[in-house]
């Protein structure tokens, strides 16, 4: 239980990040309505909305278009993830003075466990405070900080009084602060649960934590196990300075729909080489591809399959979401997207299924064939890191202008604004 815990951890939230970087830099744009994301002339996504765009109901991952209805005049600017990068590099150095066991989420928030730490710096709120000002004072930004015994209830606490928020839940505090908050509060409680809970009557999380436990199993399955625990402010998990990389991939949304397979195919390839060439460079492949594709009247699919053998080069990659894509219905496509998961570390010795052997028709060729490919690929890798990504590429790429996703960032993978967390194991 919560109440048996010491308050050690925070969570630490930019405000509004990438918008308050444009703003700092540029400060004629205080006080306007500034987003940074994707045009709306090509189905844009809003990465990021200051405090005074939201006053008009524009909030991240919203369509630019929708956005700009809302508010006419706003400031619309392009991500600069470059510099974002930096910043959050410099936020992130603050964070590891007081305590080596900072989890980050992303470019702008982060958990810390300040547990052990207390002697040199204070308690977990007096560490909250001076981080607060210490990001004030050497980035000219402001963040949210949450203090609590747990996970959630840290992350929680940080949005609470947002912005420019500083909320503490004391191990006493748990249900009186949880009880008369809305369940979609609940991580891992999205638009479909929490309609299918307010079927039940449950709207609150006091509602959710009054429910029986196993009644909440069985109509749930294991993530019924994991909100009612959270509604009771049971979160055992630990802050981890290493997270294990689950996944890598990318996906983007067109201006217009497309149909022609070519066309499709090669944006295709121009996915897998960019997700091949940054599993590389992260020194992991993985052995499942999923290829994800949304049609015109936002139906998604997505199509898999699982390999003998791991891999982090493309014209492996490639082979599999051609063969993928082939599975999917023919009409014109809004999103196309690879994913490759079942990740490993490249120095794990490779292993295959006990039956079975993958293309061409044994394991000796393929690993012969692999070991060219990898010799290779390992040559042009070094040709990209020292000129550029796009020094050398697929020759059916070389004349094709960068894909763009819809919150204007680059194609490079991972790289994207921050979009609702939705209920896990529902199908998008």
């Amino acid at each position: 239980m919560a109440s048996d815990q010491s308050l050690t951890i925070l969570h630490v939230d930019m405000d509004a990040f990438y918008a308050s970087v444009e703003i700092r830099d540029n400060p004629s744009l205080e006080g306007l309505p500034v987003c940074v994301g994707g045009p709306a002339s090509s189905r844009g996504v809003i990465a990021a909305a200051s405090y005074a765009a939201r006053k008009f109901g524009v909030h991240s991952a919203m369509p630019t278009a929708q956005a700009r209805r809302l508010c006419p005049n706003l400031v619309l600017l392009p991500p600069d993830f470059d510099r974002y990068t930096a910043v959050s590099r410099k936020v992130m150095s603050i964070f590891r003075r007081y305590t080596p066991i900072v989890e980050p989420l992303s470019l702008d928030e982060a958990f810390l466990d300040i547990a052990g730490s207390e002697r040199l710096f204070g308690d977990a709120v007096d560490v909250g405070r001076q981080v607060k000002a210490d990001i004030l004072r050497e980035t000219g930004l402001v963040a949210s900080v949450g203090v609590a015994p747990t996970k959630f209830l840290a992350k929680l606490a940080s949005d609470l009084d947002k912005p420019d928020g500083f909320r503490v839940i004391q191990p006493g505090e748990v249900r009186e602060v949880l009880d008369p908050l809305p369940v979609r509060k609940i991580f891992g409680v999205g638009p479909r649960t929490a309609k299918r809970l307010e079927q039940l009557g449950v709207r609150t999380v006091r509602d959710l934590a009054d429910l029986v436990r196993e009644d909440v199993a069985r109509r749930f399955g294991a993530s019924g196990l994991w909100i009612h625990d959270l509604a009771h402010g049971i979160d055992p998990r630990r802050v981890s300075s290493r997270r294990e990389e689950k996944s890598h991939g990318m996906e983007r949304t067109f201006p217009n729909d497309i149909a022609d397979r070519e066309e499709l195919r090669t944006l295709l390839l121009s996915f897998c080489e960019e997700v091949a060439f940054t599993l590389r460079d992260k020194g992991l492949r993985g052995r499942t591809v999923t290829l994800k594709a949304r049609f015109s009247n936002f139906k998604t699919v997505t199509r898999t399959k699982t390999l003998d053998f791991a891999t982090n080069l493309g014209p492996r990659l490639f082979t599999v979401a051609q063969e993928l894509l082939d599975r999917v219905e023919r009409r014109p496509l809004r999103l196309l997207g690879i994913q490759v998961s079942k990740l490993e570390d490249v120095r794990q010795p490779a292993q295959g299924t006990l039956f079975g052997t993958p293309e061409p028709s044994s394991r000796d060729d393929w690993m012969e064939s692999n070991q060219k490919l990898e010799a290779a690929t390992e040559s042009l890798d070094k040709l990209r890191k020292r000129f550029g990504k796009s020094a050398v590429r697929p020759a059916s790429l070389l004349y094709r202008d960068e894909v763009r996703g819809r919150d204007g960032s680059s194609g490079q993978p991972g790289v994207a604004g921050r979009v609702p967390e939705e209920d896990p194991g529902e199908d998008s």
